[in-house]
């Protein structure tokens, strides 16, 4: 019994020093986050209202004035006619079986304002066909060398035309047509 007394007496003294180790564990973590949060309210300064101005500022009117009605018309017009663009390609190539050249017109007209660019590509297989370089606008080109050998027959092809910055040679858009190839 004595012994049974003594092991109960034991682990009582041991919960009490756990409890107190957990309870002095608890107040040092409540100071701790007392002496945080004190730190961040009385440790600051007081924020100050900061007015920040940037940028450039519209200047007062000098020269400018007002554009008349038939001035607005022509600049109307002119971005207009500069923003149409007409394509020319055949419908049909003729293209000789053993050089794989033949005939296939191909125009950017003179009211045309932008060079061109033109690819292409077999419908069947997407593989390019014929690439015309830049054509400039009053140019054409009538007589071509396929960059892929074509079998003799029929085949369907779609020609992209693609419109070019004159200036900065950024290109500007794209226009497509369907073209046959004949070879035999």
């Amino acid at each position: 019994m004595k012994a049974q007394n003594l092991k109960q007496t034991e682990q009582e003294e041991l919960r009490k020093k756990r409890k107190k180790r957990l309870l002095i564990l608890l107040l040092l973590l409540l100071l701790a986050g007392g002496c945080y949060s004190l730190y961040h309210v009385l440790g600051q300064k007081p924020k100050e209202n900061v007015t920040i101005i940037s940028g450039d500022f519209l200047p007062e009117g000098k020269d400018a004035k007002k554009m008349s009605d038939k001035e607005l018309a022509k600049l109307a017009q002119q971005k207009a006619d500069n923003s149409q663009f007409n394509m020319m390609i055949g419908s049909k190539a003729k293209i000789d079986n053993q050089t794989q050249q033949g005939m296939l017109n191909i125009r950017n007209p003179q009211t045309n304002t932008y060079p061109v660019n033109v690819v292409i590509t077999d419908d069947q297989t997407g593989d390019v066909i014929y690439t015309s370089g830049a054509i400039e606008p009053g140019e054409e080109v009538s007589h071509v060398q396929l960059e892929k050998t074509l079998a003799k027959g029929t085949h369907s092809a779609t020609a992209v035309f693609s419109l070019y910055d004159p200036k900065t040679k950024a290109k500007k858009g794209e226009v497509a047509a369907g073209v046959v190839f004949d070879v035999n």
